[in-house]
């Protein structure tokens, strides 16, 4: 049941300049999320009563994000007067009547921040009757952050930030996390008093803890056990360093899940990924989006999965797709590019420097090298040899080529979409298909070969094949050579 006492106001309002982007600070992603999409998924656990967002910069990019992560949240517009202050003083003037609870203030930015920790801050808050209560770290270099000045008894006197800092307060360590619990009625009245003398003209909240204080209520302090769960993100060197923390939670995960991550320094797997028991993910490896990989599949090495399915048993090696399903026992790779709407039945093979692209390769049909397959059917247990090319694209339209069952093409054929190569049909090395092949027809390009005699000693003398030309004609004449005739590069 949602709890009807309690408010959650996250603060997304700012610009974020030192990220030094045109991209909305919160909105740059980690582990495939945007920052405030990591808040607010923490947020959703506590199941408040009311969940409320203040937006500004860039607003209408930023409320997509909110919707597409909590519709049900209401959207509060930052006006012109600055600070944080201000922007949960709005909040606070938008939450429906009649509520009276406590009311819970996080920023935007604070992606690894978990529903556990805020329970516990909660709790403690609710526990001592507290008129504020907020979370604190230890950070070996504060700075940037405000600071938590205690008084000689060693309670919280006041937060003084960065800024306004004097010498003596800038060496403390024990940081403001930005994170908060209040009583609303106490909450409202001190906002009401809040004003914009400072060093940076804005409203802060920070000054609520300050006024409460004067006013005489306790304000208590709960540190964190790691400063990590309370780290913000300003800069990009800061988005970096989350991104690494919980890649490493992810990966670690994973492990305990099952799944054999051979160097996790070089893996990176995205939260709404999916891993079965078994799965083995080799170094240099990406799995990202709502990739899925079932038991036994092998990732990587230097593998990037977007959006894509793998079957059991399939093994990926060295290979970029996209929104593409591998199925299982599937071979791709190595140096495999496989675009969307690549579809690679059981059993199947992509295989070296070969692009597909809006194709299905039926069961236990190969694809194995030096080939584009785009626009696409391939039935099964077919052969594409080596060097073909799907010429899909006239200029102005796409369209398609159809290779039916147990098929053999030759190597460096041309299929001239739109045209069918029939079940059980072969093609002979270096044909251009530009009509239909009907089942069981060998189709071939005739061109006689021409030889021209004493060409290289002719248009080239003086060369070494002109020299050597003329040592084999010197002697007892050409050799030549029978081969048997290729049709596949298989």
């Amino acid at each position: 049941m949602p709890d009807q006492n309690l408010a959650i106001i996250v603060l997304a309002a700012g610009q974020g300049t030192r990220m030094k982007s045109s991209l909305p600070k919160i909105l740059h992603e980690i582990a495939g999320v945007p920052l405030i999409g990591h808040v607010l998924a923490t947020a959703g656990q506590l199941d408040a009563a009311h969940t409320l967002t203040v937006v500004r910069h860039e607003r209408d990019r930023v409320v997509e994000v909110i919707e597409d992560h909590f519709p049900s949240a209401i959207v509060v517009e930052q006006d012109e007067v600055p600070g944080t202050g201000r922007a949960v003083e709005q909040a606070v003037q938008a939450l429906p009547a009649g509520f009276d609870g406590d009311v819970l203030v996080v920023s935007g930015d604070v992606p690894l921040l978990d529903a556990d920790t805020l329970t516990g801050l909660l709790a403690e808050h609710r526990r001592t009757g507290a008129g504020a209560t907020l979370l604190s770290a230890e950070l070996d270099d504060p700075t940037g952050y405000g600071r938590i000045v205690r008084s000689a008894d060693g309670l919280l006197d006041r937060i003084v930030e960065q800024k306004d800092a004097s010498d003596s307060e800038r060496a403390l360590r024990e940081i403001n996390a930005g994170v908060y619990v209040f009583g609303l009625a106490q909450l409202r009245d001190m906002l009401a008093q809040v004003t914009t003398a400072n060093a940076q003209g804005e409203k802060y909240l920070t000054d609520v803890v300050g006024l409460l204080r004067r006013a005489g209520s306790d304000v208590a302090a709960v540190t964190v056990s790691e400063p990590w769960i309370v780290a913000g993100v300003n800069d990009r060197a800061q988005l970096s360093e989350a991104a690494a923390k919980l890649n490493a939670l992810i990966v670690r995960g994973w492990q305990l899940a099952g799944v054999t991550v051979i160097d996790p320094a070089t893996t990176w797997i995205d939260l709404k990924a999916s891993l079965a028991e078994d799965v083995t993910v080799h170094p240099g490896t990406q799995v990202k989006g709502a990739t899925s990989v079932a038991r036994g599949a092998e990732i990587g090495p230097d593998t990037t999965l977007v959006d894509c399915e793998v079957g059991e048993g399939a093994v990926v090696k060295r290979t970029d797709a996209t929104l593409s399903v591998i199925g299982a026992g599937a071979s791709v790779g190595p140096f495999a590019y496989l675009r969307p709407n690549t579809v690679l039945d059981a059993g199947g093979k992509i295989g070296t420097f070969v692009e597909t692209k809006n194709s299905h390769i039926g069961q236990g049909s190969k694809v194995p090298h030096l080939s584009y397959i785009g626009d696409t059917e391939v039935g099964v247990e077919s052969n594409v040899g080596a060097g073909t090319i799907t010429a899909n694209y006239d200029g102005v339209n796409k369209s398609r080529t159809q290779v039916g069952s147990h098929v053999r093409t030759g190597s460096h054929n041309v299929f001239v979409a739109p045209v069918r190569i029939g079940d059980g049909a072969y093609t002979g090395a270096g044909t251009v298909v530009r009509k239909d092949v009907p089942a069981g027809s060998l189709a071939i390009t005739v061109a006689p070969q021409r030889n021209m005699a004493g060409w290289v000693e002719q248009n080239r003398a003086g060369t070494a094949a002109a020299q050597a030309a003329a040592r084999a004609h010197d002697g007892d004449g050409e050799t030549t050579t029978q081969t048997p005739t290729r049709t596949s590069g298989e």
